[in-house]
């Protein structure tokens, strides 16, 4: 009986298509693994010690009691309760004690009864770092010994820079090395480091990585940058009410400390905000009333400098002058970035592919894999150079436009769109234009139009109504009212039903943006399309051109598909292309999840439908799969008249350790689907995750294989070296970066009834990328999967009244029915349509 190997799609065979090159990637090979087995202990301190103290707090127990205890070995830790060593303690027949500990005045750990904490240390279990290599080698499945090895090797590379460093998850951040973002935020710079299986071999990848946090330092500083303002002296008159919020959202839950009290430096969490120090009053002892700015005179000898600011609430009773507060470093900024930090933050990390490699490179020394005493004790050796892989070009797609103009190759850069007509065109004749941006002249406008409908019929768009009937609105006016009354306008102009609203947005739109689809979404139910005002007056033809792209798609045109014949897996026989992705708020959020499902109702896979679902919040196996696949397959059949035969499903969202809980629960739920349709129809199913997170880069060694960026060329496909040892899994570059280092996504086969070879899905995965309907190019991800982030992004907007700047404000859900009535469905005259592009 054969060994079976992993419950996913094996590898079924060695690809050769394309041009042979090499590249290289962010991956050092281990050169030497622990062979000894490991030994997992459960440890437990008390009183409880904040979680970025706890390293600190066993590197100082073990150094103490090395000898009676730890047997003299160099144990690590994971911080949280999960020790490991190559040396059995010495815990007595029970293999378990509890001991005390005294941290003397050491003030690090936190506060004790006379400085003594109580650690209880429990023997867990034995890891056999032999039957990784096992794995690796193809003569052992991966089985729970295997997954508890390479958590040691995790914490193995990473113990040792976490005892100096700030450490998130697998990154080690430095605060030295940071970048200041607008309102009170910064990014921290650093490294992520995590050890991955390959064929035969362990792997370290290391990528630059960084994160944003709070900016630490003084409290009233902090405010005035969050507020935006210029100086402290800018808030000396009040703060708004509307400002007052917004301070007050982002600076609760923030730990602060003291320092108005000497060495005393205790620490607090801002729980909200009061009145300012000279305004809140309080009885003392004595039955005095005295302001808290009056009572720091008199404690503490402290004339406050600005008692005009509001007082920070630490507990029910305690009120602290902001200035006597400061923000403590290293806190995560968890709520959604503003556009202007957003902004920011790119520019600081986006880094060209040489500058990423020349970063990746010095970081190996403060990584510490050499000369680590950690490493060093449980036998593991890294190289110190990046991996030179094998790698594959895989062959441009032949594209088509209008058919009176024939084929061509896609270049590496893309298409323009000069001389060419779109593949199916719309005709335009229904539409009016709502102008939110006062600033804008209307002689500007009707300029812009000119330009575009010029530029439409260029393409082949039919525009009939040239003139399009033109309004102005007040952005903070009432949206519902304006948007009905240019749809009512856009009728009577012509005498038929609308089919387009224009708005022209201001500079800063996003709450305007977010309302205007959930209305045309929503309640009107009518294709839009939103440009902004700095557009307008250059009407610049490319700019034109792209919104055509949109338009076109969004009123039942096709812009382009791949030639005949070039995806004849999907010609051949009726098929259907899913693309499925689930959305979360914030870190922390209340908000529900969005699952969002495409579907393609054609045989060119260029033509999509959606739907979407709202489930609990960070939940991310899709509960209603078997429903949504119901209805997308009855729609391909009302489109086509058949049913598919074949089934591709495209789905993001998914980490590497939830594949066998999606396998388990959304593949048996799209053939319960199949079979409550007809109990005998059984199509074929291929289930693929894409994912776009992943921390492994692919450099250009030679000029030939890079682009003007430095980037390698587009469909460089890499499926040796660095993959799973037979799992069936290959990387995928199908587009140029516009900026910084091209990120491949990175396909995974769980389940594979269509018995694709490697070279067949490789192929057809990087032809589609070519057919995202509103780019002259390829694109990074098969549009299914491009569409449902789209169509889950676009979700967010639907919920009436939502404040779409901040998605951790949310309330809480307590079942699926008070879900889905939060949110509003889209219009039956949109649901068919690609009313997301």
């Amino acid at each position: 009986m054969a060994l079976q190997l992993t419950n996913f799609a094996l590898r079924p065979n060695e690809a050769t298509l394309g041009r042979a090159t090499q590249v290289r990637t962010n991956f050092f090979q281990v050169l030497a693994l622990p062979y000894q087995n490991v030994y997992h202990y459960d440890i437990e301190i008390q009183p409880i010690i904040p979680r970025a103290k706890k390293q600190a707090f066993w590197k100082f127990f073990e150094e103490t009691r090395t000898a009676d205890v730890c047997n003299n070995s160099k144990s690590i830790f994971d911080g949280a309760r999960n020790v490991f060593s190559v040396t059995r303690f010495n815990l007595g027949e029970t293999q378990a004690q509890q001991l005390k500990v005294d941290v003397g005045s050491n003030p690090v750990f936190g506060r004790a009864a006379n400085n003594i904490f109580t650690i209880t240390i429990k023997f867990t279990s034995v890891i056999r770092m032999q039957e990784l290599q096992e794995f690796l080698d193809g003569e052992s499945p991966c089985t729970s010994n295997c997954l508890s090895a390479i958590m040691v090797l995790d914490i193995l590379v990473r113990f040792l820079p976490s005892l100096v460093h700030f450490t998130f998850g697998r990154s080690i951040l430095t605060p030295t090395d940071k970048t200041p973002l607008p309102n009170g935020a910064e990014a921290w710079h650093g490294f992520y480091q995590s050890v991955r299986p390959a064929k035969g071999r362990m792997l370290v990848n290391i990528d630059t990585t960084a994160t944003v946090v709070h900016e630490s330092g003084p409290l009233p500083e902090i405010a005035a940058k969050i507020l935006n303002k210029r100086s402290l002296d800018d808030l000396r008159r009040g703060i708004a009410a509307k400002d007052l919020y917004m301070l007050t959202r982002l600076l609760k839950g923030r730990q602060i400390q003291v320092v108005h009290r000497g060495e005393q430096r205790y620490t607090y969490k801002i729980t909200n905000l009061a009145a300012p120090a000279n305004e809140i009053t309080f009885t003392d002892a004595q039955g005095t009333s005295k302001t808290v700015a009056d009572y720091f005179v008199e404690k503490y000898n402290r004339r406050l400098n600005y008692p005009f600011l509001p007082c920070v609430v630490v507990r029910r009773d305690i009120f602290l002058p902001m200035e006597v507060c400061e923000i403590t470093p290293g806190q995560r900024y968890t709520r959604k970035l503003n556009p202007k930090q957003t902004a920011e933050f790119i520019k600081a990390t986006s880094k060209p592919p040489q500058a990423r490699v020349n970063t990746v490179n010095r970081s190996l020394s403060l990584l510490g894999h050499k000369n680590n005493p950690y490493m060093e004790e449980f036998g593991m050796n890294i190289k110190q150079e990046m991996e030179v892989i094998k790698a594959r070009v895989l062959p441009a797609p032949k594209i088509t436009f209008h058919p009176s103009q024939g084929d061509f190759t896609a270049q590496a850069g893309g298409w323009n769109l000069q001389s060419k007509k779109l593949a199916k065109t719309a005709t335009l004749v229904s539409w009016s234009i709502i102008n939110f941006a006062v600033s804008v002249p209307f002689a500007a406008i009707q300029r812009f139009v000119r330009e575009l409908c010029q530029t439409a019929a260029e393409l082949g768009i039919n525009v009939v109504n040239r003139e399009p009937p033109i309004m102005s609105a007040d952005p903070q006016g009432n949206i519902e009212r304006n948007i009905k009354e240019a749809y009512i306008r856009a009728g009577q102009a012509v005498k038929c039903a609308p089919q387009m609203l224009v708005l022209i947005l201001p500079v800063v739109s996003g709450q305007l943006y977010g309302e205007i689809k959930r209305i045309s979404d929503t309640v009107v139910g009518v294709p839009t399309q939103c440009i902004q005002s700095k557009h307008i007056a250059s009407a610049k033809k490319q700019y034109c051109a792209n919104l055509c792209l949109k338009i076109n798609v969004k009123l039942g045109g096709m812009n382009h598909s791949l030639k005949t014949g070039e995806i004849p897996f999907i010609s051949e026989k009726p098929t259907i292309i899913f693309g499925i992705d689930v959305s979360h708020g914030m870190p922390n959020s209340k908000a529900p999840s969005i699952a969002a499902v495409t579907a393609s109702v054609d045989a060119l896979a260029v033509r999509f439908i959606s739907t979407i679902r709202l489930q609990e919040p960070l939940a991310d196996i899709v509960s209603d799969l078997t429903n949504i696949v119901v209805e997308l397959l009855q729609k391909f059949y009302k489109e086509t008249g058949v049913k598919p035969e074949r089934m591709i499903f495209y789905r993001d969202g998914v980490a590497n350790n939830q594949f066998t809980q999606v396998m388990e629960t959304e593949v048996a739920a799209i053939r319960h689907a199949c079979a409550m349709l007809d109990i005998n129809y059984k199509p074929t199913i291929t289930f693929i995750v894409v994912q776009k997170r992943h921390r492994a880069r692919f450099f250009p060694i030679g000029q030939r294989d890079a682009d003007r960026n430095g980037n390698c060329m587009p469909g460089v496909v890499i499926d040796t070296d660095v993959v799973h040892p037979f799992e069936f899994d290959f990387y995928l570059q199908s587009h140029t970066a516009i900026k910084g280092t091209a990120r491949a996504a990175h396909y995974y086969v769980l389940h594979d009834q269509n018995n694709f070879s490697a070279d067949d899905l490789q192929d057809l995965s990087y032809k589609l990328t070519h057919v995202y309907a509103r780019s002259c190019g390829p694109v990074s991800l098969v549009p299914a999967v491009y569409y449902a982030d789209l169509v889950a992004a676009r979700a967010r907007f639907h919920r009436p009244g939502g404040d779409w700047s901040d998605t951790t404000a949310s309330s809480e859900m307590t079942s699926e029915v008070d879900l889905q009535s939060m949110y509003a469905v889209v219009k039956q005259e949109l649901q068919n349509t690609m009313y997301f592009m």
